[in-house]
């Protein structure tokens, strides 16, 4: 399995300014290519291949005066940009022609210096490395303190160096790992996922929602009013955008760490896990959408699913349009309206429901229902036309 470790950098000023150098490096390398590539379908010529486009914008550009400082920077920068750039086409191509699934990819846009994140790759042709003193060596950059939170599980294969909104730099690595089999426990359990409770367990466990938006709201308020009020251009206003990305940055941290603790624990206790599979998109249209944004269920499930396939477990999500809140896990009698205000609720068979509860239990049971057997079958065997001969009434049947 490929994974990905981030760890915090602390570049020095001569080292910051290198970063810069290479962030500016790809970024018109970037630009470039896509200039190109765009000027090309406006003439009516043919689309420019990657391996055109790379001695263009790179290996004759360096031998100009205007681009010959794209020398000062690592090669493999350089054919990362491209490498990113021609990702992007790829997308947006199979996009458009119906090979890709999901949402529709757009076009290519401009990089800009502005941008809040600005990154750079280097990959084992770089050759990049850990020193002996744990610092990371990066081509024309120098050694780069590094604040290991873990040890690498394996050789990385690639680093990433961002910086974010915040002023921060981190280093990504690429590595590949085995999987890592839990033992083997008894326990099942079914999440539903909401807003006044973040998670709803089937053993009738609820987990409190941070709202960590909410919490910080007082302090992103007035660290944006006094953003406001700073004259555009001038250097207290570069200054209090940092503020603004920082505040914003410990929210996201915070959420992000809450995320991985709850993930790991469901994890580590649960031999299969199943949630529901919400339209996050479709309720962040609707006016609950700072809550649904604040929850970051999205993250929490795109963890327990790598998560579940690292360690060997089962994870499944179930159709959205399963009636998990109207339906009695008693007696499976479905009911005609369940309003949000009902948080609770008794059946005609008198069984008394928390609404929330019995959404996991029914979330539980519809993922032991769909659950594939040995052979790869489901156990629950899809609705399929009769034949033929089996339709109808025999002649001469009773």
């Amino acid at each position: 399995m490929r994974l990905r470790y981030r760890y915090r950098l602390s570049p020095d000023a001569v080292q910051r300014e290198a970063l810069a150098r290479a962030f500016g490096c790809a970024r018109v390398v970037f630009n470039d290519g896509l200039r190109a590539r765009q000027t090309a379908y406006e003439a009516g010529l043919p689309y420019v291949s990657d391996g055109e486009l790379s001695k263009r914008v790179i290996t004759e550009a360096k031998q100009t005066p205007e681009r010959a400082w794209l020398g000062e920077v690592s090669a493999v920068v350089l054919q990362q940009a491209l490498a990113d750039l021609n990702a992007a086409y790829r997308n947006f191509f199979a996009s458009i022609t119906g090979k890709r699934k999901g949402p529709k990819v757009a076009a290519p846009r401009f990089r800009s210096k502005k941008d809040n994140r600005q990154a750079v790759r280097f990959t084992r042709n770089a050759r990049f490395s850990i020193t002996a003193g744990g610092r990371l060596r990066l081509p024309k950059i120098g050694e780069v303190p590094v604040r290991w939170s873990r040890s690498l599980p394996s050789e990385p294969s690639s680093v990433t160096v961002v910086k974010d909104a915040a002023g921060r730099y981190f280093a990504s690595f690429v590595v590949e790992t085995a999987d890592e089999p839990l033992p083997r426990v008894a326990a099942e359990v079914g999440i539903d996922l909401g807003l006044t409770h973040f998670a709803v367990t089937s053993d009738g466990r609820k987990i409190d929602n941070p709202r960590l938006l909410r919490r910080a709201a007082k302090k992103l308020r007035k660290a944006q009013q006094a953003l406001s009020r700073k004259a555009k251009g001038s250097n207290n206003r570069k200054k209090a955008v940092v503020k603004v990305a920082r505040a914003h940055a410990r929210v996201a941290d915070a959420r992000r760490d809450f995320a991985h603790k709850l993930s790991a624990a469901l994890i580590r206790d649960n031999q299969a896990i199943y949630v529901e599979n919400l339209s996050v998109r479709g309720l962040a249209r609707t006016r609950l959408a700072r809550s649904v944004h604040d929850a970051g269920w999205s993250q929490f499930t795109a963890m327990l699913e790598y998560k579940a396939a690292r360690y060997r477990r089962t994870f499944a999500k179930i159709d959205r349009w399963f009636p998990s809140s109207k339906l009695c896990s008693a007696c499976g009698t479905v009911q005609d309206k369940m309003p949000l205000n009902v948080r609770s609720w008794t059946c005609a068979c008198g069984a008394a429901h928390d609404r929330d509860v019995n959404a996991a239990i029914n979330i539980l049971a519809a993922g032991r229902a769909d659950r594939r057997n040995a052979c790869g079958d489901p156990v629950r065997p899809p609705l399929a036309v009769a034949r033929v001969g089996e339709a109808g009434s025999h002649r001469g049947a009773a």
